[in-house]
């Protein structure tokens, strides 16, 4: 289940890679909650690190991201795990019609394939 969350950037760390190979970048959005404005910190894991790239503290951003749980010897600690960044403001423009599929010319005749038929 994916959550929403819109505020203002208040800082961007770097990265941070692990011995095991593993990459987060974690950025902190407030949050105006009423009286009392909230500091809410995400994470970006892997490939969705680059999200972050050319973003500002101070910034108006909405982000999409999902809650993960996890038990470790006996304490539960909770992660916001970041998967998509909109800047306010920023429209979303439709990407150009695809002409080529996987980098080859498409031929007269063929169907193509679109998306949909990714089986995951």
């Amino acid at each position: 289940m994916a959550y929403d969350l819109t505020g203002k950037i208040k800082l961007i760390q770097e990265p941070q890679t692990f011995n095991s190979g593993f990459t987060k970048r974690e950025m902190v959005v407030t949050v105006e909650d009423g009286k009392y404005p909230q500091d809410i910190s995400l994470e970006f894991v892997q490939d969705k690190i680059s999200l972050l790239e050319g973003l500002q503290p101070g910034q108006e951003v909405t982000v999409t991201f999902d809650i993960r749980g996890r038990e470790y010897n006996g304490r539960y600690f909770n992660n916001l795990q970041g998967w998509k960044i909109s800047a306010a403001g920023a429209a979303a423009s439709a990407p150009p019609p695809a002409t080529e599929s996987a980098g080859f010319p498409q031929q007269a005749g063929d169907p193509g394939y679109s998306d949909d038929d990714i089986p995951f």
